[in-house]
């Protein structure tokens, strides 16, 4: 079942308060005995009629905005937009004057990053969210033929790499069949322009740093794997079309909206599995007793992973970008990172400044599905989309996460 969301949850029936009006004026001419009103319920009578006639008019119909393309407004379609990443791009779009519609099953989202993207952008024809699995494509199909959407930026996805290697089907149903479901949508409502949330876990574990669009992809775990499918599928489609994609593959996704309105907020259940950004802050709010820092005798220099570490501000202004240089006919694929690697010991250490706290680490053996080394070479997108990464100093990325997260100590609430 697919529910719109109508800002306020109320839902208004006109025509019931049309009679419930006519009915009590009628029942409180039946206690007096002057007959000479009865002219007056005569006309009181024919001004319900007129009323009910106003109600069923369809010139008394509100447009729905977003069932129909508007010049000089677009339309995008932000699945999974109720997440942290996606929620954080929708906001940028909703500030830079798109019209935003949010999907999400609400499986790893919160609804209320979603209300407080409602109450900044209250606006008619701004905003609205919807509520639906990707993998029911009748669900999709049902949204699709009821919304004009001029662009899908695809985020939904399950997105944990040790989880990925323990339910291994539900990676695959959740990215790389639900994406198809996506694509088939599109290319039944003429919707021509995709910018697709990809991974850098798609690369495996390359032999040569840092990593190119061009380095061969051979990933390590389902995670990596499904993803890469998705890939494959969508370029593989738009081979045929004249569909305008852009692939946008992330490295480590760290900080929170600058302004403080929105933050990282996974599920408790998820916190073995989370960002290591997550189980620091959780660490330095006594949540869990301290870190457990997966491997230390990988081939690096202190021994443990080494990742390129993304702000999530940096990552939605790539999105926004990549939008706007979509072509018809061309697939763009780019590294979305800094260009340069940080070991986790240097992370636990500035999360400990950022938070001020020092935190408990404890070292344990390897992650199954990790890799040692893994940072990109954003030199493709810096030339062709003219971005560049300016969050780069990883202690205020993270101090500004944490001041979120002290004044969200349940996260989004029950939302």
């Amino acid at each position: 079942m697919v529910h719109k969301g109508s800002g306020n949850g109320l839902f208004h029936n006109p025509s019931s308060l049309a009679l419930t009006s006519c009915m009590d004026f009628l029942d409180s001419r039946r206690k007096s005995n002057s007959a000479g009103k009865v002219i007056a319920v005569a006309f009181f009578i024919a001004v319900c009629i007129v009323m009910l006639k106003q109600v069923y008019s369809p010139s008394y119909t509100s447009p729905d905005m977003f069932a129909q393309h508007e010049l000089g407004v677009t339309h995008v379609l932000v699945t999974g937009g109720a997440g942290y990443i996606g929620s954080h791009a929708a906001l940028r779009l909703l500030k830079d004057s798109y019209r935003v519609t949010i999907v999400d099953n609400l499986s790893r989202g919160n609804l209320g990053a979603v209300k407080v993207l409602q109450e900044l952008f209250p606006e008619p024809g701004r905003l609205q969210f919807i509520y639906a699995d990707l993998g029911d494509a009748k669900a999709v199909n049902k949204i699709f033929a009821e919304n004009a959407f001029d662009a899908v930026m695809h985020f939904a996805a399950v997105a944990y790499v040790g989880e990925s290697t323990i339910e291994p089907l539900r990676y695959y149903h959740n990215i790389t069949s639900n994406t198809l479901v996506v694509l088939e949508a599109m290319a039944a409502h003429n919707v021509k322009t995709l910018i697709y949330s990809s991974t850098c876990a798609t690369y495996g574990e390359p032999i040569k740093m840092p990593i190119r669009e061009e380095t061969p992809q051979l990933p390590i775990n389902p995670y990596g794997k499904a993803k890469k499918m998705a890939e494959d599928i969508i370029i593989d489609f738009s081979n045929t079309t004249d569909m305008a994609v852009m692939i946008l593959r992330y490295f480590n996704v760290i900080g929170s909206d600058p302004e403080g309105r929105l933050g990282e907020a996974p599920r408790p259940e998820l916190r073995e599995h989370g960002r290591i950004s997550g189980a620091c802050f959780d660490a330095a709010r006594g949540i869990i007793p301290g870190l457990k820092v997966k491997g230390t005798d990988y081939k690096t220099a202190d021994g443990t992973c080494v990742r390129d570490y993304i702000d999530v501000t940096d990552l939605v202004d790539a999105h926004v970008k990549a939008l706007a240089h979509a072509k018809p006919r061309k697939v763009g694929i780019y590294n979305v990172g800094t260009g340069k690697g940080r070991s986790v010991k240097e992370f636990v250490d500035a999360c400990k400044k950022a938070t001020g706290v020092d935190i408990k680490v404890e070292y344990l053996d390897r992650r199954p599905g990790d890799y040692a080394e893994v940072f990109s070479d954003p030199s493709k997108i810096k030339q062709e989309l003219s971005w560049t990464a300016q969050y780069t100093d990883l202690q205020k990325s993270l101090q500004v996460a944490w001041k979120w997260q002290k004044s969200h100590l349940n996260g989004y609430g029950h939302g």
